[in-house]
């Protein structure tokens, strides 16, 4: 092919049917009409004497030539994004931006509300969008820009993933005040063998925030004490309350509980209670004078010393 005839712009698109699987979704993401992005394609696919995408039970499935390029060209482009935006200043007060994030349940009912509320304030023209994304798959949605930040607890998977910590947090156990363990004395903790003969209940959510819990309890061989799994967090101060069920949360959720609900919060035995909250975002908008402010908002609301 000769690459000096190659519209640059139809690059945007190539990337954005990889990541989405879609012509459809793609142009939706450029804010391109279906026949415009559909276009776009064909016009690709003749530079390029491929078929690039073929269409598959899932999706578009990218060719071999596809699979090889497309990280490459994606790379350059965010490349070229951070440089041209390196040195524009952002003025939150007249900048209409529409930042993505990703968070559980947990996070957006402990994080959302006073990020939301500050960002809000500053920058009245902009929006704010909590983006569910599966652990395993924040590394890749920021690579692809499908999120502008991240916060659970995360480790970056690929090189191009910069992180930061926020805080160290800790779980504990929250029951009903009238709930005492079946051996022992009640004291302020439990221990280890008083933990065992609880039965406890998990919020198992996809995203991005606590699916550590369940590690937890394979490090403490506590698995199979967890008889009811709910998918939000929400949903377990009723449960704890009206039953003998015992849940592990985090201690900053524990304490956001105790002025609504009659609850008694019990520490944990052992160190593998203990986790770290970090943000995530790629590389290549660290520079970036609206992502900065967005770090800068984050640090200040959430960040506190280990």
């Amino acid at each position: 092919m000769n690459f000096r005839q190659l519209d640059l712009n139809l690059l945007r698109v190539l990337c954005a049917v990889h990541r989405t699987g879609s012509v459809t979704e793609a142009g939706r993401q450029l804010a391109l009409s279906q026949p415009a992005a559909s276009n776009a394609l064909a016009r690709l696919r003749r530079s390029f004497d491929d078929a690039l995408f073929v269409r598959s039970p899932s999706g578009l499935h990218p060719t071999r030539l596809a699979e090889r390029i497309v990280p490459v060209v994606a790379s350059h482009l965010r490349e070229l994004e951070a440089a041209l935006s390196a040195d524009e200043r952002f003025d939150p007060a007249s900048a209409r931006v529409h930042w993505r994030l990703s968070l559980s349940d947990l996070g957006e009912m402990m994080f959302l509300p006073p990020l939301a509320r500050a960002l809000l304030d500053a920058s009245p023209a902009s929006q704010l969008s909590n983006v569910p994304v599966a652990a395993a798959q924040v590394s890749a949605a920021l690579e692809a820009r499908d999120i502008d930040l991240a916060i659970g607890i995360l480790l970056p998977e690929h090189s191009g993933i910069a992180s930061e910590s926020l805080f160290h947090e800790h779980f504990v156990a929250i029951t009903a005040p009238q709930w005492r363990p079946a051996v022992g004395r009640a004291g302020k903790a439990l221990s280890a063998e008083q933990l065992a003969g609880a039965r406890l209940a998990l919020a198992a959510p996809t995203a991005t925030f606590h699916g550590s819990i369940d590690q937890m309890l394979a490090r403490l061989r506590l698995s199979d004490r967890a008889v009811v799994r709910v998918r939000h967090y929400g949903a377990l101060p009723e449960l704890v309350t009206c039953t003998e069920l015992m849940a592990i949360v985090p201690q900053m959720y524990a304490d956001a509980l105790l002025p609504r609900y009659d609850l008694r919060v019990w520490a944990l035995p052992g160190p593998d209670t203990r986790y770290n909250v970090r943000m995530m975002w790629h590389q290549s908008a660290t520079h970036e004078g609206a992502h900065t402010w967005l770090r800068d908002h984050v640090r200040r609301i959430f960040a506190r010393p280990a």
